[in-house]
């Protein structure tokens, strides 16, 4: 993405589509045995025989993947001051080896900060969608970011 993201890009309801990535069962396995191994992560005789049927990503896993997309398609050129914290996060639907998710940035709220006028909130929500259309995961919460140098932000 080649535009600038300050906090005056953003309004309610704006939708970006941060493309899409394909998932693989080395990936799912590698990280889940560094971070959650359970046994229908990371061992294939017993994901199969779980409520499952075979090995699923971590929903941990899920939301680093998403994180990972939206700062590839929008972080690295926004004037990003970080995050105060989420709100929500909902597992949906099992992410597999094979599936290709595709992740939606939508706006739900900003907010120029009255205390500094440097910087405004944005609220949004993540939505990651596997090959079929199926929602998989959803993440709200918030963003800081700078406002555009040279603006009347006071």
């Amino acid at each position: 993405m080649s535009q600038q993201w300050y906090f005056e890009d953003f309004y309610e309801g704006q939708e970006i589509d941060l493309g899409q990535r394909l998932v693989t069962d080395e990936e799912i396995i590698a990280f889940a045995r560094q971070f959650d191994p359970q046994p229908f992560h990371i061992d294939r005789e017993a994901a199969a025989a779980s409520i499952y049927g075979g090995v699923i990503a971590s929903g941990w896993h899920t939301c680093s993947m998403m994180m990972r997309m939206v700062v590839d398609g929008l972080m690295c050129s926004a004037s990003s001051m970080g995050s105060p914290g989420l709100d929500g996060v909902r597992w949906l639907q099992p992410v597999r080896g094979g599936d290709t998710l595709a992740v939606r940035y939508l706006t739900t709220k900003v907010k120029a900060s009255n205390s500094r006028p440097d910087r405004g909130v944005v609220w949004s929500k993540w939505t990651a969608t596997n090959q079929r259309g199926e929602v998989v995961c959803t993440v709200e919460g918030m963003g800081m970011f700078g406002r555009r140098p040279g603006g009347n932000n006071a």
